[in-house]
């Protein structure tokens, strides 16, 4: 017997574990963790977690179509999964462990105790890249390491990747008789550990719901992405992080089905496309550098140097921030559309990004973990690469540099003010000429349901400078 444990991979088609351990006769069986109380640990959004069961659920019954019954098994911590995987081996019979490797250090020492434990069964278990087009490892310098700099880690990832090349693998035939499937929500002790399991109307799950809305976005968005990807009033983007960060698609399909729109892979900026390939490669960075720096999985900045920063934890402005009070129109909608959707169109989450580190000056990490809490899309390697560019803390040439101004950054990519007027509701009547600046109109209208800007943005600049400025002495 051949186990295939699911992690964040949770798709039939492109599924390498899925696909090795389907090879021959042997017959198959697949197996889902679930992990409550490491899942709250890790601060996984309980939209994601709603998500992420939807789409097991239609994974059980799917595979279950196929032949391959799927397990699932309930662990609190990580630390209880060798010993749950080592029993459920011996019941079943199974003889091979297949798995797509995990990039996270707390979900890489999970895996090593995993194959230590079931070593001693002699179960032989098979660890396969499934979350990168590239494996980390396979881009190096010219000396053999791996990048640091994300520019010519592009270059180097796209050199390989036309050296290499890559293969989409089906989803396997079926291996007998199509078998029953529970679904999750008629499974008490699933409902006790996670509450109401109902998905959101608005994140569709499914393998055809991912592949739609690539191919949408192919035909409709992607030639014009470059110009259209940094205004949130605009549906300018493939809003495909979800199925990606859950492995319902993964990026090989993405990358060949741009190929295949355009006729050829995007080489430069010149040529349509590569802005949305490079967006892309940016994930694929980020996911190699997680495992190059496993502090980063630790809540460390990888600049070391930056450890020193005089950061601030003040709780009340933290709070006015995480709840869209901070007086700056485009800052306020941006988190109010996240708390509300579980969602954040990219350009906002720089923008806050840069709102709490260098305007407020509060802590990236206070910023992450918020972010995660709340994201559908919530991925490590990705959440901790955006908050630390932003921060000034990670990989980048010059970071202190960079402070973005709320003002300016609404003005420009939401100049008539829809995305804000959408989301602060207080605002909602004021005229576009006045909404990035909304507060001598409100005083004028004798209104004082807005908040007044919490901090002087200039001043804030300022001093944000100062503090990584302070580190060169």
């Amino acid at each position: 017997m051949k186990l295939v444990w699911f992690r964040n991979d949770l798709r039939l088609a492109d599924n390498p574990a899925l696909r090795h351990a389907c090879a021959g006769d042997e017959p198959v069986a697949a197996l889902f963790i679930i992990s409550p109380t490491q899942w709250r640990q890790h601060k996984m959004a309980p939209v994601r977690q709603r998500f992420m069961l939807a789409q097991v659920d239609v994974l059980g019954r799917e595979l279950a179509a196929l032949g391959i019954p799927l397990h699932l098994l309930r662990v609190e911590t990580f630390a209880e999964a060798p010993a749950a995987l080592s029993d459920l081996c011996r019941e079943l019979g199974v003889t091979q462990l297949y798995a797509n490797q995990a990039i996270e250090i707390d979900e890489q020492r999970r895996d090593h105790a995993v194959s230590a434990a079931l070593a001693e069964q002699a179960v032989s278990c098979h660890w396969l890249n499934g979350c990168c087009v590239l494996p980390p490892g396979r881009v190096l310098t010219g000396s053999g390491e791996m990048f640091k700099v994300f520019t010519p880690f592009s270059r180097a990832w796209l050199k390989a990747l036309d050296e290499e090349g890559f293969v989409i693998h089906r989803a396997p035939a079926p291996r007998g008789e199509s078998l029953p499937w529970q679904p999750l929500a008629e499974r008490a002790w699933v409902d006790e550990a996670l509450g109401e399991l109902t998905a959101d109307s608005r994140w569709p799950v499914g393998e055809v719901e991912a592949l739609r809305r690539l191919n949408i976005f192919l035909e409709q968005a992607v030639l014009d992405y470059g110009e259209t990807r940094d205004f949130p009033a605009i549906a300018g983007t493939s809003v495909l992080s979800p199925y990606l960060a859950a492995g319902i698609i993964s990026p090989r399909q993405c990358v060949a089905a741009l190929q295949q729109r355009l006729g050829y892979r995007p080489q430069s900026k010149a040529q349509p496309g590569f802005v949305w390939l490079n967006e892309l490669i940016w994930r694929e960075f980020y996911r190699h550098l997680l495992v190059l720096i496993p502090t980063l999985s630790m809540n460390l900045p990888f600049k070391p140097e930056t450890a020193a920063l005089p950061w601030s934890w003040d709780p009340d402005a933290f709070a006015a921030w995480c709840e869209g009070r901070t007086g700056y129109p485009i800052v306020d909608a941006a988190m109010r559309c996240l708390n509300t959707t579980g969602w954040m169109h990219n350009r906002l989450r720089m923008i806050v990004a840069s709102f709490l580190t260098k305007d407020l000056h509060i802590h990236w990490r206070l910023g992450e973990d918020y972010f995660m809490s709340r994201l559908i899309d919530g991925d490590l390697a990705a959440n901790n690469g955006g908050w630390q560019w932003a921060a000034g803390t990670g990989a980048d040439a010059a970071p202190y540099f960079r402070v973005f101004n709320p003002t300016t950054q609404g003005q420009r990519f939401d100049p008539q003010g829809e995305f804000i007027r959408t989301w602060v509701t207080e605002l909602a009547d004021i005229p576009a000429a006045y909404v990035h600046q909304p507060h001598d109109w409100l005083r004028l209208k004798g209104r004082q349901d807005y908040p007044a800007p919490m901090v002087d943005h200039a001043v804030a600049r300022v001093r944000a400078i100062e503090m990584f400025r302070s580190l060169e002495k």
